[in-house]
């Protein structure tokens, strides 16, 4: 069962109330067959502790490491996967007979009044 936005947003206001630094990920755009809708989200803490998800699986490991980047240097990212992209097997993209991409916005706790606290 997947989070819901209510969980994960609390989850951020949680670990941001415990003085951990967090990153909110969000899908802002998909082509083609995406693995999770535009507006999914994931939020990470500067432990590398996550909840919610931006592709079913596929590519999670590689948004949590830049989320952690964003956390650090508190620049946001916007990051861009998909099946054509040569790295798309190093980060665990998953294969499917439907291609498709998405881009993910990476914000850091800069941007945490955002998200509704």
């Amino acid at each position: 069962m997947l989070a819901r936005d209510e969980d994960i947003l609390r989850a951020a206001a949680d670990w941001r109330a415990k003085g951990r630094g967090v990153a909110l990920a969000t899908v802002v755009e998909t082509w083609g067959s995406a693995p999770r809708p535009v507006g999914s989200n994931l939020v990470i803490d500067d432990e590398g502790n996550f909840l919610g998800s931006v592709s079913g699986g596929c590519v999670e490991g590689a948004v949590v490491t830049e989320a952690l980047d964003v956390i650090e240097s508190g620049k946001p990212k916007t990051l861009e996967f998909g099946v054509a992209d040569e790295t798309a097997w190093k980060v665990g993209r998953c294969t499917s007979p439907r291609a498709g991409e998405l881009g993910v916005v990476a914000r850091g706790q800069g941007t945490h009044r955002d998200w509704g606290e």
